[in-house]
């Protein structure tokens, strides 16, 4: 009795080949990530509240416009801040090409915003002004998505 061949399910679905030396291939990747926050949570709650969240130390006072669990001059542990939500370019870029979340909004302008009275800078995106007219210096505030996803871009800003 001759043995019988088993082999794997084949479907008609083709491949799209980009090139051949080497070869490219279009391959779609598509996956489901579970993560935490952890200490940085308050952070991304504050964004769903329309409040920016930054970290204070506990020893030194060294104020973080970004979340530290502790302070990078003293080494001690830093607090929680509410930020203010007006501040200052203190220097920018233009983005012709970006992530696939951002690329159809390219050509987009990130910012380093200067806060009065906190020590480091907050990186954002500055909208609602045409390319080429934003300045060092120049006044903005943050605005919130209006349905939170928890993420960084939940905040932007614009002119203030």
């Amino acid at each position: 009795m001759a043995e019988e061949k088993v082999k794997l399910p084949e479907t008609e679905e083709g491949t799209t080949v980009y090139n051949l030396d080497p070869i490219i291939i279009k391959y779609h990747y598509e996956m489901n990530y579970i993560h935490s926050y952890a200490q940085d949570s308050p952070f991304f709650a504050g964004l769903s509240k329309g409040k920016l969240m930054g970290s204070k130390c506990t020893a030194c006072g060294y104020k973080y416009a970004t979340p530290r669990s502790h302070c990078m001059e003293c080494g001690a542990k830093t607090e929680w801040m509410e930020l203010p939500l007006e501040g200052k370019v203190h220097t920018f870029t233009t983005c012709y090409f970006g992530s696939e979340e951002f690329l159809d909004q390219t050509p987009f302008t990130l910012i380093l915003v200067e806060f009065e009275g906190v020590n480091t800078l907050f990186l954002s995106r500055v909208i609602g002004i045409e390319h080429g007219k934003v300045h060092i210096g120049m006044p903005v505030k943050a605005e919130f998505l209006r349905l939170s996803k928890f993420k960084p871009t939940d905040v932007y800003f614009v002119p203030a």
